[in-house]
């Protein structure tokens, strides 16, 4: 049974990151805007922004190695990430919650759930993640972090209770001003310790024992 959904979600995924490819000059055309005014959200709603399969592949691992069943995302975006991340608590019996800002993308990642046969392992959250998070009060295994960079250090601190000794946090497009920002911010805390990944792309926060 196990097997037939991670092939559902693997020809999912497939399919997605062939669209995804087509991107490209949409992400130049929402980069574009920079020029004129800070960068938002909107620029890019039809934009898949994706992490990369290794990426992938790296957190469907880190799920399985460390039994997280407990796993939110800040940054659904068409659901690739979050596609990975099934694949992982298939394997532990997890739950995964994500969050949107853009509803048409959620509406469509919401799709891509279903196509994959994992729709009721994650709960779709849409609008404002400083609200739709707000009132979490379970524990996180893992929380990834892919969503608008300058929002990383609040979405921290909004889930920081809920952390516990084992928990993770993946830091995507670390490299990028606004997360090394936060990162910069987190490593004054002697609580916890920072580990780069994948050339850098990625830095886990995990708590010093």
């Amino acid at each position: 049974m196990i097997v037939a959904q991670q092939n559902q979600i693997v020809n999912t995924l497939n399919e997605l990151y062939n669209d995804a490819v087509k991107d490209k000059f949409k992400i130049m055309k929402g980069l574009a805007k920079s020029v004129f005014r800070p960068m938002q959200p909107a620029d890019f709603k039809d934009v898949y922004l994706s992490i990369s399969k290794q990426q992938g592949e790296y957190l469907q691992q880190l799920i399985k190695q460390n039994n997280f069943k407990n796993i939110v995302e800040f940054g659904t975006s068409f659901g690739i990430s979050t596609l990975f991340l099934a694949q992982g608590v298939l394997e532990t019996g997890g739950h995964i919650i994500t969050t949107e800002l853009i509803e048409t993308k959620a509406k469509k990642a919401i799709e891509n759930f279903k196509k994959a046969g994992v729709n009721e392992l994650i709960d779709v959250r849409i609008g404002d993640a400083l609200k739709t998070l707000n009132n979490h009060n379970d524990p996180i295994d893992l929380l990834l972090l892919d969503g608008w960079k300058d929002l990383y250090l609040a979405i921290f601190q909004t889930l920081e209770h809920n952390f516990h000794n084992n928990s993770v946090i993946y830091v995507d497009n670390a490299n990028m001003e606004e997360a090394k920002t936060f990162l910069k911010t987190i490593s004054k805390n002697k609580k916890y310790q920072l580990q780069p990944q994948l050339g850098g792309k990625v830095v886990l926060i995990t708590i010093k024992k």
